[in-house]
């Protein structure tokens, strides 16, 4: 007998819902799930924000009392997720916390209780996040099995079908139930009537076997059932047969069945002690350190670089996080805001209405929270020297197209040829070899990597377009800066799209270059816009060890290792899609080395809330790696213009060694 269970997401700020049509939602979703259950004593799982709740009880009062009995006298259990559908590797640690514990009094003032299992928003998983959950208390969460899997064969293909264990990466460990894509999509084609209940059977049918096994039947979205969202232009039209009423004869059908039975997710915790259940597991990998649900167009990139502003709303919210998290008196409806203002629905589909509102909304609260208070600098930001301390005179040099820049602790050489690109850029306690800079055509012998690689410079790719860099000839300015704390170089470097300007500062006493970006660009046609690429010199780190590191919203850094891998998150998924995977930088750094030494990337998501791609290939005895920073990428909900270069906002990024 095959246990099936399910956990119905319920999203009322569903991106493409407008808000007067929530009502109709809650009578043509919302009330057939619970008839459904109530009529044939259904153990559903079911999911909900604290914000959905609070928005569906103002709408029907009734329909709230129904779920309340269900979850606590009926067969149905009540899933958690948070106050708000939050990207969580995306947002500091302190903001998942916060959406955690916000989200527990919002399920005990309505519900009377706190659930005790978790739905993974988005089924965007980090090891970060494990922590947040059993500081949550919750018992168990439930992430999707399909992603995490592709990198990991070394998987039994019979752990699908029990519990496991998810493993954070530093001895932080939950109980995980699965929710499978693949699944959920063949109920929702049967829905929609794209296939027949016998198609349907036989799939289900196809999972049976004489061993213990828990399935998920179904683990997304209810509101594409007898109501469409209008999220895309190829959703399916209504069918006439209802398909509240289809899905009411699938259950009916099952039922009938003496092969299969019907299970609430808390059950499937039961199987624990089953042989093959209760692996220790990393979801995490180094190709894909951010698993998210569905297909491979469908990952991290999608609510950190795309949408109609996704860069521009994430970097008021991390300055609008920065301003609570300095400031004690900030309140927890100040925080309740700022998850609100964070989720996920306002970086995708959005109606043109529910965006106005929105920006206004986010202008409103992001001015509130500076008023009167001074936003705290960023952590990652450069202090002054001291001056007592006694400072070797700079070294500056120009060499035909080369400017080189040397303190007592730092060499950077830049090539004025190439807009300021970093040609060698060397830190003299840790290295006698420039740790990354230009690798120039001809390094590799490999007709796939015969290119100049360079470090500090930006690409924008769009698609029929050619490509667009600031690798031209620039006449660059040199100055101390005012209290001596470094030199600042600058240029301006022409495109085709418009200037771009371009500053550097060598810190005198800390072996620190920082870059910034300025785009005097009147817009930016939809593509992928990747600055500050920081190419490792292969000869200054030892492969057998090189790994990056980075927090994923998680309160601890995560190590990813990268010898013997074969990575591009960079790489395009489809015409459509730019970029695979990602990192969040959820504490602004990214650490790239081996066992002695490594490099930190450090980004002021305050300035621009920019996100990784990590590049790693070995070629014969050597390796090719690359980090670039990416401002905007493609996907289905990219619309309009991405005004945080439109607006000539600043990009800004620095590089600092740190040795070990």
């Amino acid at each position: 007998m095959l246990s099936l269970f399910t956990v119905f997401h319920l999203n009322l700020a569903y991106s493409s819902i407008g808000e007067e049509q929530r009502p109709e939602v809650v009578q043509c979703c919302y009330r057939p799930l619970l008839r459904l259950a109530r009529e044939y004593n259904l153990p559903f799982g079911i999911e909900a924000s604290g914000y959905t709740l609070e928005a569906a009880a103002a709408i029907d009062p009734a329909w709230l009392d129904e779920l309340r009995r269900l979850t606590t006298q009926g067969p149905c259990e009540f899933i958690g997720s948070g106050y708000a559908q939050i990207i969580g590797p995306l947002v500091p640690a302190e903001v998942n916390a916060a959406n955690l514990r916000l989200g527990h009094q919002v399920y005990e003032r309505l519900l009377g209780f706190r659930p005790q299992i978790a739905l993974v928003n988005e089924q965007a998983y980090s090891a970060g996040l494990v922590q947040h959950y059993l500081d949550a208390d919750y018992r168990a969460i439930v992430m999707e099995w399909d992603n995490p899997a592709r990198y990991h064969p070394e998987w039994d293909p019979e752990w699908p079908y029990l519990p496991q264990i998810t493993c954070g990466q530093h001895g932080e460990e939950i109980p995980l139930i699965w929710n499978k894509s693949i699944a959920f999509q063949k109920f929702q084609r049967y829905a929609h009537a794209e296939i027949g209940l016998a198609e349907y059977l036989k799939y289900l049918s196809e999972h049976l076997s004489d061993k213990a096994r828990a399935f998920s039947l179904y683990g997304n979205d209810i509101e594409i059932f007898d109501f469409r969202p209008g999220r895309y232009r190829t959703e399916a039209s209504l069918h006439e047969d209802g398909e509240w009423d289809r899905i009411d004869r699938f259950f009916e059908t099952l039922l009938s069945e003496n092969c299969f039975r019907f299970i609430r997710p808390s059950q499937v915790l039961d199987l624990l002690d089953v042989p093959g259940a209760g692996n220790r597991l990393h979801l995490e990998s180094s190709e894909q350190p951010i698993p998210v649900k569905k297909q491979e167009k469908y990952n991290i990139t999608r609510w950190a670089v795309t949408g109609r502003d996704d860069l521009g709303i994430n970097t008021s919210c991390w300055r609008i996080y920065e301003a609570l998290a300095g400031n004690r008196q900030s309140t927890d409806d100040d925080w309740r805001e700022l998850c609100y203002l964070w989720s996920s629905d306002f970086r995708t589909h959005i109606t043109e209405a529910r965006w106005a509102a929105y920006r206004k909304r986010l202008l409103a609260f992001e001015n509130k929270v500076m008023e009167g208070r001074k936003l705290v600098a960023s952590k990652h930001h450069i202090s002054s020297p001291d001056p007592k301390v006694a400072l070797v005179e700079p070294s500056i040099e120009r060499n035909g197209d080369y400017l080189t820049i040397e303190t007592e602790r730092l060499k950077a050489r830049l090539n004025c040829r190439r807009g300021l690109a970093v040609d060698g850029l060397w830190f003299k306690d840790v290295s006698d070899k420039p740790l990354c800079g230009t690798l120039p055509h001809g390094y590799y012998d490999n007709i796939e990597l015969g290119a100049d690689y360079y470090t500090g410079h930006i690409i924008l790719e769009a698609l029929g377009q050619p490509k667009v860099t600031d690798l031209n000839p620039v006449d660059p300015s040199v100055k101390e800066t005012d209290d001596r704390a470094g030199i600042i170089i600058e240029g301006v470097i022409s495109t085709p799209l418009g200037p771009v300007r371009k500053r550097l500062w060598v810190s005198f006493s800390e072996p620190v270059l920082e870059l910034g970006y300025r785009f005097d660009w009147d817009d930016v046609p939809p593509g992928s816009l990747r600055l500050g690429n920081v190419t490792l010199n292969p000869e200054a780190f030892d492969r057998s060890s090189l790994f990056y590191r980075v927090h994923n919203g998680g309160w601890k850094a995560e190590k990813f290792p990268l010898t013997g891998k074969d990575l591009d998150q960079g790489h395009a998924v489809s015409f459509l899609v730019s970029a695979r995977s990602g990192i969040g930088i959820t504490e602004g750094i990214v650490e790239i080395g081996d066992a002695s030494h490594c490099l930190s990337i450090e980004v002021d998501k305050a300035k621009a809330s920019l996100v990784g791609l990590v590049n790693y290939r070995e070629v014969a005895s050597s390796y090719f790696c690359r980090l670039a920073l990416s401002a905007t990428e493609v996907d289905e909900t990219r619309r309009g213009v991405n005004s945080s270069a439109g607006d000539k906002k600043v990009c800004q990024m620095r590089i600092r060694i740190t040795a070990r």
